[in-house]
C-alpha cells in the first residue's frame, strides 16, 4: 500500500487535526520572523523585551502542556481546551498588529503561548486515541509533515507580501495572519466533531473505571510506568543538548555563508522535515521506534560533531538538508512511542509530562550552547552539545517497549 493510501486510511480526525496544523503554522509563521524587528521599533523595545517575552511564555506554555494534559485526563474536556487553545490563538496574534508599544506584543505573545500549552498535550492525546499502534508513527509523522510545511509556507507568504509587487507593512502583514487563522477553524470544527460521542463515552467508561477500586492488576493498566519516565527523561538529556538552531546559522554566517543565503538555507531545512517525517514516522510502524529514533539522534551528532569545521555554501546546504533527517527520525516517532507507553486513559498526563520535559530542558541547552560558544570556542561547544545524544541513545536502550498487535515489540 502506497503512502497516500495510508495516509487516507489514518481517518478524518487525524487528517483534519494535519490540515489544521498547517494553517495554523502559516498564520504563525507569517507574523514570528517579523516579530524582533517590530519590537525593536516600538517604545519600550530592544533585545531585553524580546528575552523577558520568550522567556516568560515558553515557561508558562510549558506548564499548561503539563497541566491541560492531567486536567484532560482527570475531568475529560480535551476537545474544549484544544478549541479553545487554537481558537484564541486565531484571534490574539493579528491582534500585534494594534501595538504601540512593545508591552502591548508582550502581553499578546504570552497570550499565544498559554494558547499553545492548553491544546498541544489534549491534541496529541487525541492522536494517538485515533489510530492504533501499527499507524501512530505515520500518524504523528504526519502531523509533524503539515506543521512543517506551515512554517515553510508562512514566512514565504510574507516575503511576497513585503516585496516590490505588494508593498504590503509590517502591521498590515501581522493583520493578514488572521485569513489563514480563520481558515484552520475548518478543519478544527471537523476533528472535533468526528470525536464526537464515542470518544466522550469512551473517556467515561475510562474514568469509571479509574474511579472504582482497582485490583492489582489493573493498577498497572492505568499507571504511566517505569519506561515511560524512563524515556521522557532520556528525551530530557537528549534536549539538554539540542540547543536552538539559531546557534547552526551563526556559524554558517561565521564559515562565510553570505547573509542573504540563510534563509535560503533555513527554507532547505524545512523543505527536509516536510519531505521526510512521513517516511521517518512510516519506518517507526514498521522496526519500532527506537531505531528511528536512534538514527535520528546519530544524525544529530554528526552534524554537529562536523559542523563547526564545515566549508563552502553548497556544503552547507547539503548539511541542513542532512539535519532535517534527524527531526523526521525524532519528533513524531518520539510521540508515537508515548501514546505506546501508556495506557489511553493516560495519555493526557503523559503527552503532558513528555512536552514539560522537553521545554524543561530546551532553555538550559541554549544557555549552555551560548556559554560555550561564547567563551570555549565553537567546536568545543558543538561537540559537547553532540556528547548529550551519545548519553541519551545509552539510556535508550533500557528503556523496555511493549508488546504490540500480534505480539510484536517495539
Amino acid at each position: 500500500m502506497g503512502i497516500g493510501k495510508k495516509i487516507r486510511g489514518l481517518g478524518g480526525v487525524v487528517i483534519s487535526l494535519g490540515v489544521l496544523s498547517l494553517l495554523n503554522d502559516i498564520a504563525s509563521e507569517m507574523i514570528l520572523p517579523l516579530l524582533p524587528a517590530f519590537i525593536a521599533g516600538l517604545p519600550g523595545g530592544g533585545a531585553v523585551i524580546i528575552g523577558i517575552m520568550e522567556g516568560i511564555a515558553e515557561s508558562v506554555s510549558a506548564f499548561l502542556k503539563l497541566a491541560s494534559g492531567w486536567l484532560m485526563d482527570k475531568k475529560g474536556g480535551g476537545r474544549f481546551m484544544i478549541a479553545i487553545g487554537y481558537t484564541g490563538a486565531v484571534f490574539s496574534r493579528p491582534l500585534m498588529g494594534l501595538a504601540s508599544n512593545a508591552f502591548h506584543i508582550l502581553g499578546l505573545r504570552i497570550f499565544d503561548r498559554i494558547s499553545k500549552g492548553i491544546r498541544t498535550s489534549p491534541r496529541d492525546a487525541l492522536i494517538a486515541s485515533s489510530c492504533g499502534e501499527q499507524t501512530r508513527g505515520l500518524a504523528f509523522g504526519f502531523h509533524r509533515a503539515m506543521d512543517h510545511t506551515g512554517a515553510l509556507i508562512g514566512p514565504l507568504i510574507s516575503i511576497l507580501l513585503l516585496s516590490s509587487v505588494f508593498h504590503f507593512s509590517v502591521r498590515n502583514v501581522i493583520f493578514l495572519a488572521i485569513v489563514p487563522g480563520i481558515l484552520s477553524l475548518i478543519p478544527l470544527s471537523v476533528a472535533l466533531f468526528l470525536t464526537g460521542k464515542k470518544t466522550q463515552s469512551a473517556l467515561q467508561a475510562e474514568k469509571k473505571v479509574c474511579d472504582r477500586p482497582l485490583m492489582e492488576e489493573e493498577k498497572k493498566k492505568v499507571n504511566l510506568g517505569k519506561n515511560f519516565y524512563l524515556f521522557i527523561t532520556v528525551c530530557f538529556i537528549f534536549t539538554l543538548g539540542n540547543s536552538s538552531d539559531l546557534f547552526l546559522l551563526l556559524r554558517a554566517s561565521e564559515c562565510g555563508v553570505d547573509k542573504k543565503l540563510l534563509p535560503a538555507i533555513w527554507v532547505v531545512l524545512h523543505i527536509s522535515k516536510m519531505l521526510f517525517s512521513i517516511p521517518g514516522g512510516a519506518f517507526s510502524d514498521k522496526v519500532g521506534r527506537k531505531i528511528p529514533i536512534l538514527t535520528g539522534w546519530f544524525i544529530y551528532f554528526v552534524t554537529y560533531i562536523i559542523f563547526p569545521y564545515t566549508k563552502g555554501e553548497i556544503n552547507f546546504f547539503l548539511l541542513f538538508a542532512f539535519y532535517g533527517l534527524y527531526y523526521a527520525f525524532t519528533e513524531g516517532v518520539e510521540r508515537a512511542f508515548v501514546g505506546d507507553l501508556v495506557p489511553s486513559n493516560r495519555r493526557g498526563t503523559a503527552f503532558g509530562l513528555y512536552n514539560f520535559a522537553i521545554a524543561c530542558g530546551a532553555l538550559p541547552s541554549s544557555l549552555i550552547m551560548g556559554f560555550l560558544y561564547g567563551y570555549v570556542g565553537p567546536k568545543i561547544a558543538f561537540a559537547i552539545c553532540a556528547s548529550f545524544s551519545i548519553i541519551a541513545a545509552g539510556g535508550l536502550f533500557f528503556v523496555k517497549t511493549p508488546l504490540r498487535e500480534g505480539g510484536k515489540g517495539t
